[in-house]
Order: structure tokens, then C-alpha cells, then sequence
């Protein structure tokens, strides 16, 4: 099921009775984020505040707050379906070499151009256009917790090209409101529009810049995906949509952006303007330190006639952002293992924050297998920021984590199997000494071999014989223990 926009989206989650709609008077200051954070603590419902105190427009919040909620935005029975069908068309064992070949790969490149972006003349997000005096206060824009540093947007797709070469590039940066027509820009040196703003830097001109907020949920998802840089993420949302994601041209930069979307704002960013921005509670639970970071200036806002404020909060994890996360734990898992086919599984813990923490389970094959892989996922991509990598065999369920802490506890020497290097950490990190640079810590948990210095004996793990097991099963209902 593509939805067309997010009120296609709103629809369907109340006909499924998966949304909530707020009546009761609430602010956009602080209360709705402790409403919303109690029920995403109670794994409960989308919610959609219909009554902010001093708007007249509505917030939802806590819209992919559940697995559920992702495989209907993303449109699947299961999100590992999405990475293996994406990757099928890529899949490099069918790269063409004869010119038979080469025309048996015409109808999978075809498919794959179904879903580019479409250029529209006009959506439903210029209903209404403001060029004069724009304003960001008429909207219900969130302070989450107490000790942040304002206001912030904390679900934008934030559209920008590449000054030198054109490339689009979508992603997802909070955004602190400063004022009515100026915002912070929350780009961490490791992301892709901080590189363009680096090259806009060296040419000493603005970086144009277009926010989207809302549009359907394949598009929001996808601006949160780690895409390689030469996928664009419009491509993208439009593969999982099955249906090509509509683009308008922007009314004041040479930008496009969805013309679904409930509402867009267009500005710049000057390469020589810093401001201090922060603190933010963040998604590591703890508040993010306030720095200095570029100025996003407004230059218009479109919007529908009556548009909804989407936004989200993170926190002290489970939050709606944890479910964003596992779904790009499970759509990346097949090109994970297109690098490394001795994975097997792969758990990112909620517990983790998406980069403390990883889990793997691996098909070993020789000695110091385990550390081939540790090294082999920090060279890869924001798998560089995982903090702790731990590895084990392929019997054991990483998605157990008593299953996994078991493997740990019990089947580590310290100085053999602990390995600690030094290298790249996100930015959030409270605990590394140096911002950005600091160790990280691989926990080999595999069954180790002769080959590897263990010369003892290796105990196997109790299993009861298969015929009881069978045997009990066979009388379990009548013994009355369910």
C-alpha cells in the first residue's frame, strides 16, 4: 500500500485503531512530549493533538512509534523484504559482461527508473505561499524537555545539492528555532549536507536549503536511511512506495521538494555564520552540549490550507526513533551480508542508541574470524561510530539478548577476546575523552578453537535428546501446565 501523503497515512492508522486524537487543551511546552513519551513507554498509539494551546494547527506524534506502524508506512510484512528486493536489482552477480547479458539487465534497470522522483507543476503544499515576512511561530514547533535550548524541529527533511555537482542529498537534522525567520542546523561533520556546506564554505557562497515537513512515510523514512551517497533518497522512498515520489520546484531556491509534504521552508545557510545551539535532549537519553553550528535563514513557507505539524522526541530509549532505527537494521541487513556473507544476524539494541552497540552473529570459519568482522563493519559507512561490537556464533539468536549476555559472560578470556581500537565516534558521545575520537571495544563471543590458543576441552551447551523433547510435546496438554 503506497499512501499518497501522511493524512493517507492518519487514516489508515485510525481505521486500524492505531491512532488517538487529543481533544484536552495541551502546550507545545513540554507537556506534549511527557503525554507522548508515556505512551510510547506504554507502547501505545499515534497520537494527533487537536487542540495546542495559541495554534490552530495539530501535532502528531509518535506515528512510527511501533513495528507495526513501520511495516505499514513502509508498506510490508516484513522490513527485511524491502533491502532483499532493493538489492536484487543491484545484485552484483548479475552484472552484465556479453551483450545478451547486457540486454537481460535492461527490463531490472527499467524497473528500478519506475521509481525516480517526478517533477510536478504544482501540490498541495502551495495552497498557500508566504514570501513576505515569513514566520516559523505560527506553527506549534515543541520544546521537549526542560533543560533544551529552545524550540526545535525535530522532523524535517532537510533537501540540499551539492554545490559543485548537483547531487541531491536528503536527511534529517534538528533544527532550533532562534526566531521567526532563523534556525540552527544540526549538521554533524560526518553527514553529507555538512560536506556540502564544507564545499559551499571553500566557494564562499550560501548553501541553499528546503525543509519538508510531513509528505507520505516512505519519504520521511527514507531520509533517515544510511544511503550510499549515489542513491538518492527520493529513489529511494519511491522503491518502497512502488510509486514515484512527486517533486515541486521550490518557490526561492533551486531546490524540489514533495509536493505532498504539509509544509515547506526555504532559506539558506551562510557558510561564514555560526551560532550556539543546544542543549537538546537527545537520543542517547542524556542531554546533547550546546556548540556552535550553522544558521538556517528563512526566505519562504508553503504549506497546505490547513496543514498537520508532524514531530517526534527522543529520549530514554524505547521512543518512536528506536523503530526507525530497527527497520534500517532489517532493510540493510541483506547488503550487510553482500560485504560480509559470513553474517548471519545482526541485532542493533534499543538499549544501544543505533551506534553503542552491535550485535552479530557469524558463520566462523577460521581462526581471528571474529575480529576480520569487527574491523571489517568499522570500515563500514556510520557502522564506524558503533562503540561495542560483539560477535558470535551462528547458533545463537542475537535477537535474544539473554540468549546473547549468556554466549558473553560465559565464553570470554578478557585478554584474549577483548580487542580495543581507537577511531571515529558520533558526535553524541558523552563518554569518549575527545569529541568525535575515542576507543571502541570488540567482544569476540564465538566458540573458540585449538587454532586460536584454546587447547582445553570446550564444554558443550545442555540440550535435552530430541525424542524426550518430541515426547513431552506430545503430552504437554495434558499435563496441565499451560
Amino acid at each position: 500500500m503506497a499512501f499518497r501523503d501522511l493524512r493517507e497515512f492518519i487514516a489508515e492508522l485510525e481505521k486500524r485503531g492505531e491512532l488517538k486524537r487529543i481533544k484536552v487543551p495541551v502546550s507545545p511546552e513540554l507537556e506534549i512530549t511527557e503525554i507522548t513519551d508515556r505512551v510510547s513507554k506504554a507502547y501505545g498509539p499515534a497520537l494527533l493533538f487537536e487542540n495546542v494551546s495559541g495554534y490552530d494547527i495539530p501535532v502528531l506524534m509518535n506515528a512510527f512509534g511501533s513495528y507495526e506502524r513501520m511495516k505499514l508506512a513502509l508498506g510490508v510484512d516484513r522490513l527485511d523484504d524491502i533491502g532483499e528486493e532493493f538489492l536484487s536489482l543491484l545484485n552484483p552477480d548479475d552484472i552484465p559482461v556479453t551483450m545478451f547479458e547486457k540486454l537481460k539487465m535492461l527490463p531490472k534497470l527499467a524497473r528500478l527508473s519506475n521509481f525516480a522522483p517526478k517533477i510536478v507543476k504544482s501540490g498541495p503544499v502551495k495552497e498557500v505561499i508566504i514570501k513576505d515576512n515569513p514566520d516559523l511561530n505560527k506553527f506549534p514547533i515543541l520544546k521537549c524537555w526542560p533543560q533544551d535550548g529552545g524550540r526545535f524541529i525535530t522532523l524535517p527533511l532537510v533537501i540540499t545539492k551539492d554545490p559543485e555537482t548537483g547531487r541531491r542529498n536528503v536527511g534529517m537534522y534538528r533544527m532550533q528555532i532562534y526566531d521567526g525567520r532563523t534556525t540552527g542546523m544540526h549538521w554533524h561533520m560526518h553527514k553529507d549536507a555538512a560536506h556540502f556546506y564544507q564545499k559551499a564554505k571553500r566557494l564562499g557562497k550560501p548553501l541553499e536549503v528546503a525543509v519538508a515537513l510531513g509528505g507520505d512515510p516512505a519519504t520521511i523514512y527514507a531520509a533517515t536511511a544510511p544511503l550510499p551517497p549515489s542513491i538518492d533518497e527520493f529513489l529511494f522512498a519511491g522503491f518502497i512506495r512502488k510509486e514515484p515520489v512527486e517533486l515541486v520546484k521550490a518557490e526561492t531556491v533551486d531546490l524540489e521538494v514533495p509536493a505532498h509534504a504539509e509544509i515547506v521552508i526555504e532559506g539558506y545557510v551562510d557558510p561564514d555564520e555560526l551560532r550556539l545551539e543546544g542543549p537538546f535532549g537527545d537520543h542517547t537519553g542524556y542531554y546533547s552540549l550546546t556548540d556552535y553550528y550553522p544558521v538556517f535563514h528563512v526566505t519562504a513557507i508553503t504549506h497546505r490550507k490547513n496543514p498537520i505539524y508532524p514531530a517526534t522526541i527522543v529520549g530514554k530509549p524505547p521512543m518512536e526513533d528506536c523503530y526507525m532505527a530497527k527497520a534500517t537494521e532489517r532493510i540493510f541487513l541483506p547488503f550487510l551480508k553482500l560485504l560480509l556473507p559470513e553474517i548471519v544476524d545482526i541485532n542493533l539494541p534499543l538499549e544501544g542508541v543505533f551506534h553503542n552497540c552491535a550485535i552479530v552473529s557469524i558463520r566462523k570459519r577460521y581462526p581471528g574470524h571474529a575480529r576480520k568482522v569487527m574491523n571489517a563493519l568499522w570500515g563500514l559507512g556510520q557502522m564506524m561510530f558503533t562503540k561495542m561490537i560483539i560477535v558470535v556464533d551462528e547458533n545463537v539468536n542475537v535477537q535474544n539478548l539473554s540468549e546473547v549476555m549468556w554466549k558473553v559472560f560465559n565464553n570470554i578470556d578478557a585478554k584474549r577476546d577483548l580487542m580495543i581500537v581507537e577511531g571515529p565516534l558520533d558526535i553524541l558521545d558523552h563518554a569518549s575523552p575527545l569529541p568525535n575520537y575515542g576507543s571502541k571495544l570488540g567482544i569476540d563471543a564465538t566458540k573458540k578453537w585449538p587454532s586460536e590458543g584454546h587447547t582445553r576441552p570446550w564444554p558443550d551447551d545442555i540440550e535435552m535428546d530430541p525424542e524426550i523433547k518430541a515426547l513431552v510435546d506430545r503430552k504437554w496438554s495434558d499435563l496441565g501446565l499451560d
